[in-house]
């Protein structure tokens, strides 16, 4: 079969995405299961081959089409946007400027994507304030991704190894977050997390579904949405021949260390921090003896859009920019998902 186009997303010009997307490019491997594109600015990739010091093996190639692409190793190919002043960049800092590049970004592969230039998308961290300064009204990459597919069922994905958990709201208030817990949103993620095993080769997955609640409400001492919304979503799933093993929602603090078990292969849960303290818990290694994070592993996958789309699961790192310091362990996760995500669809 042949290797995917995968493009990928430089992020905030600001951030640390230029550094460490040279840094996982630096792997001959990367090469020979993909071909790989930056959407970026091709002054911030040559400054950051200075930053990780390997002038000496990564060179960047400068491109307007994907067709001029050499998806050669040693030589990053750069679908140049020019849209940073190299005079006015500062690594770590929020602006109107970084903000626009690093959404124009996203606006192009989606549009690389859409056309049928590039198999699969990778994006680096944007910064939503900045976003938000340049004018640009939206709180993530996937809503960006939402709008210009004109999506209206999706939701995020975050994989680390074999835990991948699902949510059913994602950035809003954990006031609203509560709220959003309905039978059809729940019943709507719990489809499409089936669907998304399906689309990594999980022949027939099995899911476990969260409750909101402690102990998911004691039969409604301490609240009643797992009684009137997620039980009734979880029946009409299994109507639908989708496999739940436990039948019923299960209590929060034990369903993530039931899933490292094996006892699903993905989890639904029910609002942003439910999901992802417990991946990053498990993704993020912090070493406090060489005070440096020895691992940011994990990967934020865009479900029920339809282009590919996987994203690391960490921010900027603007206290790390411009150091060459920064972990590239999520963006190389983030490619070989991506890579996968291609070949199955194909």
């Amino acid at each position: 079969m042949k290797k995917p186009i995968i493009g990928i997303t430089m992020g905030d010009p600001a951030g640390n995405g230029s550094e460490i997307t040279v840094k996982a490019l630096s792997n001959p491997k990367m090469y020979e299961n993909c071909k790989p594109v930056i959407i970026g600015d091709a002054a911030c990739m040559k400054e950051a081959v200075k930053i990780v010091g390997m002038e000496d093996i990564i060179k960047i190639h400068a491109i307007k089409d994907v067709k001029d692409a050499k998806f050669e190793y040693g030589i990053i190919d750069v679908y140049d946007m020019g849209l940073v002043d190299m005079d006015k960049h500062v690594f770590g800092k929020v602006s109107k400027m970084c903000g626009e590049a690093a959404y124009q970004y996203v606006v192009k592969v989606i549009e690389l994507a859409q056309n049928g230039d590039i198999d699969a998308t990778v994006t680096n961290a944007l910064n939503k304030e900045a976003i938000n300064m340049a004018g640009h009204h939206y709180s993530g990459h996937t809503e960006i991704y939402a709008a210009f597919t004109h999506t209206d069922k999706y939701t995020m994905m975050l994989a680390h190894e074999d835990l991948r958990v699902v949510h059913v709201s994602t950035h809003v208030s954990l006031r609203e977050a509560c709220d959003r817990v309905k039978k059809e949103r729940v019943l709507e993620v719990i489809r499409i997390a089936n669907e998304a095993c399906k689309a990594i080769g999980i022949e027939n997955p099995k899911i476990g579904v969260a409750g909101l609640n402690p102990h998911c409400g004691e039969n409604g001492l301490f609240g009643t949405e797992e009684i009137e919304e997620i039980q009734p979503a979880i029946n009409e799933a299994m109507k639908e021949g989708i496999c739940i093993p436990d039948k019923k929602p299960t209590p929060p603090d034990s369903i993530f260390s039931k899933a490292i078990g094996g006892w699903y292969d993905i989890v639904v849960a029910m609002y942003h921090d439910q999901g992802h303290i417990p991946l990053k818990v498990k993704g993020f290694v912090y070493n406090k003896e060489l005070k440096k994070w020895d691992a940011v592993a994990g990967v934020n996958v865009t479900l029920g859009i339809p282009v590919i789309r996987v994203s690391v699961d960490h921010g900027t790192g603007f206290d790390l920019a411009g150091k060459g310091k920064s972990n590239e362990l999520s963006l190389v996760n983030s490619i070989d998902y991506a890579i996968k995500l291609a070949v199955n669809k194909k």
